[in-house]
Parts: structure tokens; sequence; C-alpha cells
């Protein structure tokens, strides 16, 4: 985006994770819901005594759908981001040309409150004030850098391929299990598969592996439970 900064720490030779957290947020959260929607649309329709057939069907129709409506909303939500990016690094444009003086006492005073003296943070403001005036204010005032910058494109495909890549195993359990053994068969392989993608992102993201397959295990576990008694009722009950 232009005015932003660029990615100056790219050649520092020490492993951070900040660059990540865009597209890992957009690539965890697809590939969880893939699994966790997928995978209780099937245990609700298998549960209601569907046949292999139908539940095949629907968890297409579940896999199209769902995939399709992640990279929308993914689109859209950063997409709005994005403008705002824009947005604010116009005004601060405008805001540069019309009393760059006011701006450089601005900046200075944001160096001083992060423990510069008043010298040298009115110094530092108008070097980088000649060097690029925009890019400091961008990622100094605004805190917007190329490395945080909003790419709406990017995080909808994003979503949609994880989205689908999570639902896969879900239908495959379904398509190659035996009708005795459909349910608990789909339990497992979506709680494997739960557990697993929350491990790998808490491990890409630096925290613990533990708590985060634990937390999307936990939580995909209870949508799957609600949507079994739901399946079970309508079954029952011949809705």
């Amino acid at each position: 985006m232009p005015g932003l900064p660029p990615r100056e720490h790219a050649r520092h030779d020490e492993a951070h994770r900040s660059h990540r957290a865009g597209w890992l947020r957009a690539a965890v959260l697809g590939a969880n819901d893939g699994i966790v929607s997928t995978a209780s649309l099937l245990v609700g329709v298998a549960a209601a005594g569907a046949g292999r057939s139908a539940i095949i069907t629907a968890g297409l129709a579940g896999l199209v759908a769902g995939a399709m409506a992640m990279a929308a909303g993914e689109y859209v939500s950063v997409s709005s981001q994005r403008d705002t990016e824009r947005g604010d690094l116009a005004r601060e444009a405008r805001e540069l040309a019309s009393q760059p003086e006011a701006e450089l006492a601005e900046l200075a005073g944001i160096y001083r409150q992060r423990g510069l003296s008043p010298d040298t943070a009115r110094q530092v403001a108008i070097e980088l004030t000649e060097h690029d005036a925009l890019a400091a204010h961008a990622r100094d005032e605004l805190g917007l850098t190329e490395l945080n910058a909003a790419r709406p494109v990017q995080a909808g495909a994003y979503s949609a391929v994880s989205f689908t890549l999570g639902a896969l195993p879900p239908l495959l359990a379904v398509f190659l299990t035996p009708a005795a053994l459909r349910i608990p068969v789909l339990i497992v392989v979506a709680l494997a598969c739960l557990a697993g993608s929350g491990g790998l992102g808490a491990k890409a993201g630096g925290a613990s592996v533990w708590r985060g397959a634990a937390r999307v295990t936990l939580g995909g576990g209870l949508a799957m439970a609600a949507t079994a008694v739901i399946g079970a009722l309508v079954g029952t009950t011949g809705l």
C-alpha cells in the first residue's frame, strides 16, 4: 500500500512470528471452521438416519457453501480494514501538506513519549520526515506498515482453501466407513483433525500446542454433540 513503511526487518537474523498473523489467522480459522461445520453437519444428518448418498450430498453442499461464505466474509471484512487504512493515510498526507510543522511536532512528541529526550526526539523526527514523512507517520502514529497491511484477496483465498482442506477428512470418513461405524469414526476423525490444526496453528504462532489443540477440540466436540442430538430427534419424530 502506498505510503506504508517497507519490511525493514526482512534481513534481521532473529526469527519472529508476527509476520504470520494475517494469513495464519485466516488459515486456522478456515480449517477449523471447515472441520467443525462439515463434521457437525454430517453427524447431524447421519444421526437422523439418512443414507450415505444423502449424507455425502449434504456434506458437499456444506463444503461449497462454507468455502464461498468464508472467502466472501474474509474479503469483505479485510477490505473494510484496508479502506480504513487508506483513508487514514490520505488524511495524514493532507495534514502533512497543509501543516508540516504541526505534524513534525506531533511526531517528535510520539518519540518523547517513547523515552527519547526532547532534542533527540525532534532530531529523529526531522530526519525521518526528510526521508519519508508519510511512512514515518504511518508507522509511528497510525501503527501501519507493509507487514500488517490488510490484504483482502489473500485473506479470502486462505480462508476458502483452508476451509476446503478442513472439510475433506470428515467427508472421506463418511465415504470410506461402513454404516454401522460411520458416526463414531466420523467423530474420531474430526476431533483428531481439530487437535492437529489447533496444535499446528498454536505452534506456528509460538503459543502452547496443547492449549491450542484442546480449545478447538472441545469446541468441535460440543458442536458435533449438539447436531447429533438434533439429528436423532428429527430422525425419531420424522419431521
